[in-house]
């Protein structure tokens, strides 16, 4: 139990810390938009924390590059291989990303240095890499960029579904190459 608690509480303050960043990132010249609070982010990490924990365990010996999927609340979704929700954007209308700077602070790209792998229900044949300005890769899946959020303290959350943010939405990525816009039920519980 005291290992329990412990891990809810260092989530709760790395959300705490990491939902200031992206409120004040919120704000920017790009396009702005709503992320949730101190409070609801605190509470998700709070209530997500043991399934955080199975995913966690999950992805294995998996190496950086590689893209896995597993089934929970919003359908079967694209996780890295550290078990973090992959996330669309519906403002990348290309396989080149839109998301740049503050957003790129709230929105990590996945980004590799070598060909990325498909893991267990992930189809290679969507999988690739575009360029980002800064020369880096993003990985893509069915044509469009993958992003982690700085709002998923933990491995599996999904607190990013949804999210109006920097001039568009984010949604996970299904396995078949389409995004999943169903609202999650239980907001920041994770697979």
């Amino acid at each position: 139990m005291t290992s329990y608690r412990t891990r809810v509480l260092t989530a709760v303050s790395a959300t705490v810390l990491i939902a200031g960043a992206v409120t004040a990132c919120s704000g920017s010249d790009n396009g702005g938009g709503s992320a949730p609070s101190n409070a609801e982010t605190a509470s998700a990490a709070a209530t997500s924390a043991p399934q955080a924990a199975e995913v966690a365990a999950s992805p294995s010996a998996s190496s950086p590059a590689e893209v896995t999927s597993a089934k929970g609340p919003l359908g079967t979704i694209l996780f890295d291989h550290k078990g973090r929700t992959l996330y669309v954007f519906d403002k990348d209308k290309t396989s080149k990303s839109t998301c740049e700077g503050a957003c790129a602070t709230a929105w990590p790209p996945f980004t590799v240095t070598s060909k990325p792998t498909a893991g267990t229900g992930v189809k290679s044949s969507l999988l690739s890499t575009s360029t980002r300005s800064d020369g880096k890769k993003q990985v893509t899946y069915h044509g469009h960029p993958l992003y982690r959020f700085s709002g998923d303290p933990q491995p599996g959350n999904t607190n990013g579904q949804g999210v109006n943010a920097f001039g568009a939405k984010w949604y996970v990525m299904g396995t078949d190459g389409k995004q999943i816009t169903k609202k999650s039920q239980n907001p920041g519980t994770g697979y």
